[in-house]
């Protein structure tokens, strides 16, 4: 039996939850979500919770069951809570500049600077110039606008120079070697 799949989800107050079939959408203060579940999961509310159940114990339903378990409460999470990640950019003359809540200048060593646009339902905060915040309530969007970002200049090995997540560690090389 899924150990995470079993685990019902708690439904925030001020969050609503429909359930059409294999449709679910999830309304909250902060957005809107919806998911379609695979044919064979079932996703019912039972009082003031959400529970997923699967048919059988085949293979692939034990996989789908703690997967949709899974992307439910992320939904649920996101329009009550929302996700956040934080970037941070390290190099020399390397720094960042709102412009806007949708739209930032990155000026990271090339010869121009590059713009970025966020997706509906994502914003950026940049507290100081070498920091970046990306904030929104679906769990996937906010992960791929930053791994996004941090794609433009990943973090070089010898340096450490570039865009890299706020909690991540780059392994550094050893240089040249004198002989």
């Amino acid at each position: 039996m899924s150990r995470i799949g079993q685990q019902p989800i708690p439904i925030p107050s001020g969050v609503e939850v429909e359930i059409e079939g294999r449709h679910v959408v999830v309304k909250g203060p902060k957005g809107t979500l919806e998911h379609h579940t695979p044919y064979m999961i079932t996703v019912t509310r039972v009082g003031d919770a959400l529970t997923v159940a699967r048919p059988d114990d085949e293979r692939e339903n034990r996989a789908l069951h703690g997967l949709t378990r899974s992307l439910v409460n992320n939904m649920v999470v996101g329009v009550s809570e929302g996700y956040v990640k934080e970037l941070e950019i390290v190099g020399v003359g390397y720094r960042v500049q709102a412009q806007g809540p949708s739209r930032l200048e990155l000026q990271i060593g090339f010869s121009h600077s590059v713009p970025v646009e966020a997706p509906d339902g994502v914003t950026f905060e940049v507290p100081v110039p070498t920091r970046i915040t990306v904030r929104g309530y679906d769990k996937q969007l906010v992960g791929q606008v930053a791994a996004d970002i941090r794609k433009i200049r990943k973090p070089e090995p010898y340096k450490g120079k570039g865009i890299r997540y706020a909690d991540e560690r780059v392994l550094r090389k050893a240089g040249k070697s004198a002989k």
